[in-house]
């Protein structure tokens, strides 16, 4: 055999490995409304997490009103602060703003348990937005069924759809296998301070919209972790929700009654930086929480529970 032929054949197995290789991610999407998109300070952060996760990334869709052709758009970059309200993308290019959600001390809280593995974050999440979709005009309807316009829904099918897509998330010439792990829900505020009704339904308009959650990413068993919504009782009637105790109600209920769901009730004991969305460390310690609740499903104790 000549040496060049000799050659060729003693590197070809390095060859089709090199071909071959891939990298296994773990995803989870992270929806709901404003207390899920994030309202705590950026420069409130400790310096654990005021830095860039590399080992984390993280797609976040667009938030927007029903009906708005830019709903959804985002780009795959390396987790760190200013996902939080005022985030922007158009597809091409991300803005970030200077709040923070749940998603850094999530993260943070998994790799403690997940040290050698790379995590993906997929956002969708919209300010005062509803499930009802009689519930908000404003803000947008998560109402799978709605369909006179596009709504909150559509825009996380698009958002999923457009970051699932990607092979390469990282840009580091490796193919990307992206496992769905995880759902994380944080809402229900909008739909507990319209009428009696909405919040009576809103068990069954969750169920419904978390199984084809589930669907969306091939997984009628993946787990879901709910946050439980709380009041701050800042107002003359120290009560914000009128029907809030019926949502929490439908919330607990799906929990209870539904296989691979946990629920987070740690946000009752949160401070307010208003009416309506919780002081940043309230934000980092949801996130850590549900990573706990997340951590527990997938039959992984987290480290310092």
């Amino acid at each position: 055999m000549k040496l060049k032929n000799l050659t060729f054949f003693l590197l070809m197995p390095f060859m089709l490995f090199a071909q071959t290789k891939k990298d296994t991610i773990r995803v989870y999407y992270l929806g709901g409304q404003s207390n899920m998109e994030g309202f705590g300070y950026v420069k409130e952060l400790p310096d654990a997490l005021h830095k860039k996760n590399n080992k984390a990334f993280i797609y976040q869709g667009n938030p927007v009103g029903d009906n708005d052709a830019n709903g959804g758009l985002g780009k795959w970059g390396v987790l760190q602060p200013g996902h939080g309200t005022g985030f922007v993308s158009d597809g091409k290019n991300n803005t970030l703003s200077d709040r923070f959600g749940v998603e850094l001390s999530f993260v943070q809280k998994l790799q403690e348990a997940y040290p050698n593995q790379k995590i993906a974050i997929i956002k969708y999440a919209r300010n005062g937005s509803a499930i009802d979709s009689s519930g908000t005009k404003l803000y947008g309807s998560w109402e799978p069924d709605f369909r006179r316009v596009k709504n909150q829904y559509d825009y996380f099918l698009k958002t999923v759809q457009a970051a699932m897509a990607v092979k390469d998330i990282n840009g580091d010439g490796v193919e990307d296998v992206l496992v769905p792990s995880g759902i994380l829900w944080m809402q229900g505020e909008s739909d507990a301070d319209k009428t009696e009704q909405i919040a009576n339904d809103y068990y069954d308009n969750l169920k419904r919209l978390m199984q084809l959650i589930r669907a969306a990413f091939r997984n009628n068993d993946l787990p879901i972790v709910i946050g439980k919504i709380s009041d701050s009782g800042d107002n003359e009637l120290g009560k914000i929700w009128r029907f809030g105790e019926l949502v929490q109600y439908g919330q607990e209920k799906f929990a209870l009654t539904e296989p691979n769901v946990s629920i987070v009730r740690s946000t009752s004991k949160y401070l307010y930086s208003d009416k309506y969305h919780y002081k940043s460390e309230g934000y980092i310690d949801l996130g850590k929480e549900f990573a706990k609740a997340m951590l527990f499903l997938n039959h992984q104790k987290p480290k310092n529970y």
